[in-house]
């Protein structure tokens, strides 16, 4: 009958359709976790991480018979922008900035593996060691993604996918070994702390964590500078 014969076609019609656009939609979806993974990898295992530290005010507390010190931290994205500055007070001046590096088997990095070809790293804590008073700061929190790491757009489910995997990976031994790591270790130096230098820490994918001490420049000596 031709109305029989109609609704098979109009049946054969939507469902190709449904196919195609969920096909669509499955390729989309695809292409975008690509690119998010893409700019990950690259925000993970650029060449250096670099950030600053200048020490910003120095005080003796009478009460607690201690000098304090406070450190102003600035680090720079991927691009080379500066991020948020974060302060930091100590009760002393010998600071130290660790680093989470994750380094991958020689295998990966010989053939230059998309995933693990390079190291990945971040800044993650500053602290101080002084016994029961030992102070400790955050810079990048446990299973959240860091700033400086963070894509452009608005966060997406795959981009935090990708990060929870990637502290899966850095903190899970029994992971580490399925996923190709080498190892995966904290970097922590340290020097002393004082005003009139620009503390440059930087982080290597083939070297690790370093500290360079520059002076500042004489023509900034006694003044406030104005931005």
């Amino acid at each position: 009958m031709k109305w029989l014969s109609n609704v098979k076609n109009i049946v054969i019609i939507v469902v190709v359709s449904v196919v195609g656009i969920k096909g669509y939609l499955f390729i989309d979806t695809k292409l975008s976790e690509n690119r998010v993974l893409k700019q990950v990898i690259e925000r993970l295992q650029a060449d250096s991480r670099v950030a600053e530290v200048l020490v910003t005010n120095v005080h003796y507390n009478e009460e607690k018979k201690k000098p304090f010190t406070t450190i102003k931290f600035l680090e720079y994205d991927v691009k080379g922008n500066p991020l948020a500055p974060k302060y930091f007070t100590f009760s002393g001046n010998i600071i130290q900035f660790q680093s989470l590096v994750i380094r991958f088997d020689d295998e990966h990095v010989k053939h230059a593996d998309r995933l693990r070809g390079k190291s990945a790293f971040l800044f993650w804590k500053v602290f101080m060691l002084d016994g029961e008073n030992t102070q400790e700061y955050e810079l990048t929190p446990v299973n959240e993604i860091p700033a400086g790491y963070k894509l452009e757009h608005s966060e997406t489910v795959y981009e935090k996918t990708m990060w929870d995997q990637f502290w899966t990976v850095a903190l899970d031994p029994a992971t580490q070994k399925a996923r190709g790591v080498k190892n995966a270790q904290i970097e922590a130096p340290g020097t002393l702390f004082i005003p009139g230098y620009i503390y440059t820490i930087v982080i290597e994918h083939d070297g690790g964590l370093r500290i360079d001490v520059t002076p500042l420049s004489p023509i900034l000596q006694g003044e406030k500078v104005l931005i």
